[in-house]
């Protein structure tokens, strides 16, 4: 039987009212088991494949005639997202009768106020806004939602594996709870195009596992994509300069960027992703006076989450509309699925944050039957006697090709790191719990986050720890029953309207030179004394990190030039660098196509490859970790960050004074045998807890409640996201000596 003919009569009629020939495939798939509702429902599929109607098709068959309570829980991870949810599904609602509420801080007071009348239909709302009603007026929502029949999450793959995920999840199980479901849960629909380790995922949807989870995917999709990969050299003179950003040289990398983005990207639609704010301002501020030089109406517009909300919504307008050519320069405010209409290509400066994030961006082109087209733009140093051996290498571009490898070729993504502690937001949600209740004994508290919710890695040894350092903090106390309360403290963060959400911004630490000031930068990864970064195009030595001003002391340092890609995140996974390694290898990048294999490079980029497999021939890369040059030795793990985190803290811990950057470690005045056999040492010793390694790092505070945690479990923490000791001790047992075979005879 045809799927359809299980929708209601009213959901039919708004399907041959769009003109739809007939459903997709995900849209078939997903209705008999949302109708039957015995089990969660995760749908993944590639962007503008139609996941909303999959979702919202047959559960608003299941719920039209439900008047007395919402049935309908929708959460997605930005207003702007709820916005377009909400023009998506305003004719569907209409037709079918079903009241639609969008439910966030800038809706007006009017509209909700209509909902908290007369409860019904479906609310679509962010995270923080749910997390407002529970603790606000929980009373209301138990009747308001009494019915409530599905909680759909849109873009899932924003939350999985976060902060704010974790919140999520928090809050789904007590809303089950306040609403006497956790026996019989509410069934849970996430839809999502970027998922890595598909088969993982429905832990990350239902922790407890009180319902199975099906999986709808495409099997008949075959999405095509027009690629192009481009690098351009920045010459030797143009890192020298002392300009200001808006007087680069004609001959800058940035330059010459700019000169093909403008050209390519005149009379049409374009997201240019630019990775940072800085950058992405940089770029349209260059673009946008083209225009003017040209006596030209502007195209060229930034887009990041700094802009005020009207700017950035005129520009999506702009873009949905399709009446004036338009290139929004933005960072990842635009990855997610807000409409903003057909955009003729995506444009990528720079390598991005994840291979998730990469597909997601192509998704954002190549809709309504077209094909994707990308194009990645790299910048790499002009190679001099001087160059360091990331620019000798290339490592950013090499790194660039192995992400589109992975994509295109393999279809891989990271999937979500489950050992991570989430400390931060677990405090934040003992907060709200007791906020929202009022007072909770000590073991329904636990049982609720942490046996039925997503903080099951949490013992109930930490549990306590915790407890104890937030009632000396006076953030929670107990009653002369054993009731748990807010104290003093908790009673002012939870009363403060920033408690809602868990979002951290980055710490700003000052640089600071011989008394002088050279800016900012948020302290986002692996910082420590000795270490060096890179900072306005030159590289600084540590020499200090006081965490209570805020400050971070260098100093010059004598090496040669400095690399120009420096990364320290903590986030670049194995399979990218493993990737690397082996294209490295093979000196070949192109991506097996049926019989053939596509060339998708310029030939700067070619050009750049070829010396890149010859400096990894030369250092005998592909058989050596360990090469030396001069007085300093590099190891190459071709791991991830958490491998090379952890190699560098052991390092360091052995009195190496070692650097890092790009994914390997300098280690200066030392040769391949004393390096060698400190590894052997390690390989040998018995396997460090993490959280010993974390106590060399000055900041651990990542995360916006780390500041309330006790400093053993600030050490837990900051360990689960940095470093990984297992995979280390496994990577570093090629360094035990084989012992030689005996004669038995």
């Amino acid at each position: 039987m045809d799927s359809y003919q299980l929708l209601n009569h009213q959901v039919k009629k708004w399907i041959y009212q769009q003109g739809w020939q007939s459903l997709r495939e995900i849209q078939q798939l997903a209705i008999p088991p949302i109708l039957a509702a015995k089990t969660d429902v995760l749908i993944t599929a590639s962007t503008a494949a139609g996941k909303t109607e999959a979702a919202f098709l047959p559960a608003c068959s299941q719920c039209m005639n439900i008047t007395d309570s919402i049935s309908i829980l929708c959460i997605s991870p930005l207003k702007a997202l709820i916005n377009d949810q909400y023009r998506r599904l305003h004719s569907l609602a209409e037709i079918v009768s079903i009241q639609l509420t969008p439910w966030h801080g800038d809706i007006p007071a009017s509209k909700k106020n209509k909902l908290k009348k007369s409860p019904s239909g479906i609310i679509l709302m962010t995270p923080e806004s749910l997390e407002a009603l529970l603790i606000n007026d929980s009373g209301w929502f138990r009747t308001a939602f009494k019915s409530l029949q599905y909680i759909i999450i849109d873009e899932f793959h924003a939350f999985v594996g976060r902060e704010r995920g974790q919140q999520l999840l928090s809050l789904l199980t007590r809303v089950e709870h306040l609403l006497g479901k956790l026996q019989t849960p509410i069934p849970r629909i996430a839809l999502s195009a970027t998922l890595g380790n598909i088969e993982s995922v429905p832990a990350s949807l239902r922790p407890n596992q009180r319902l199975q989870c099906q999986i709808i995917r495409e099997t008949q999709a075959r999405s095509l994509i027009k690629l192009q990969l481009r690098t351009y050299i920045e010459p030797q003179e143009a890192t020298q300069t002392k300009d200001l950003p808006d007087k680069i040289p004609t001959y800058s990398a940035l330059s010459q960027m700019c000169q093909d983005l403008f050209r390519l990207c005149r009379n049409s639609n374009h997201l240019v992703f630019a990775n940072t704010r800085a950058n992405t301002e940089s770029v349209a501020v260059r673009l946008s006076d083209m225009c003017e030089q040209n006596n030209l109406p502007n195209e060229f517009f930034p887009h990041h989450g700094s802009l005020d909300k009207s700017l950035r919504e005129t520009l999506e307008k702009r873009l949905q509309q399709n009446k004036l050519p338009t290139t929004a320069i933005c960072t990842s405010t635009l990855e997610l699925g807000i409409d903003i209409g057909k955009v003729n290509s995506v444009i990528q400066i720079g390598c991005p944050q994840s291979v998730s994030s990469l597909r997601q961006r192509v998704g954002r082109s190549g809709r309504r039957g077209n094909a994707a087209v990308l194009r990645m733009l790299i910048t790499e140093r002009e190679v001099t006697k001087k160059s360091d051996i990331t620019d000798l290498l290339h490592l950013e571009l090499v790194q660039a090709l192995a992400m589109v490898r992975l994509l295109i070729s393999s279809k891989w993504f990271e999937p979500a790191n489950p050992k991570l502690l989430h400390f931060s937001t677990f405090l934040h949600q003992i907060l709200a719990t007791l906020a929202q209740w009022g007072g909770v004994r000590t073991e329904q508290l636990y049982h609720i986050l942490c046996k039925e919710g997503p903080f099951q890695n949490i013992t109930t040894y930490q549990f306590k720890i915790l407890l104890s350092h937030m009632g000396i903090q006076q953030l929670i106390t107990q009653t002369h029953n054993n009731i748990l309360v807010l104290g003093v403290n908790g009673e002012k963060l939870v009363n403060h309207y920033t408690f809602y959400s868990v979002f951290h911004t980055p710490e700003e630490y000052r640089l600071i030179t011989e008394n002088k000031i050279l800016g900012s930068i948020p302290m986002l990864g692996f910082l420590t004394v000795n270490q060096n970064i890179i900072f306005a195009g030159q590289r600084w030595q540590i020499i200090a990190i006081n965490t209570e001003d805020k400050v971070i002391l260098v100093r010059h340092t004598k090496a040669g030039n400095p690399p120009r890609f420096a990364s320290s995140s903590l986030n670049i996974h194995d399979a990218i660098r493993e990737e690397m390694y082996k294209i490295l290898c093979a000196e070949d990048f192109r991506i097996p196509v049926e019989q053939e294999k596509a060339d998708f490079t310029d030939d700067t980029t070619k050009k750049m490859f070829t010396g890149s497999c010859q400096i990894f021939k030369a250092l005998k890369l592909h058989k050596e970790n360990l090469i030396q040059l001069g007085n300093k030795v590099y190891l190459f793990p071709w791991k991830g960050d958490k491998i090379v985190n952890t190699l560098f803290a052991l390092l360091k811990r052995e009195k190496l004074d070692p650097d890092m950057n790009a994914g390997f470690i300098t280690i200066p005045n030392s040769s391949i045998q004393q390096v060698k056999t400190i590894l052997q040492h390690l390989a040998q010793a018995q396997q460090d807890e993490a959280w010993i390694l974390a106590e060399q790092v000055p900041e651990r505070k990542l995360e916006k409640y780390d500041a309330y945690l006790p400093d053993n479990l600030l050490l837990m923490s900051y360990a689960s996201q940095a470093f990984d000791t297992t995979a280390t001790h496994q990577w570093l047992q090629q360094f035990i000596p084989t012992q030689p075979e005996t004669d038995q005879t």
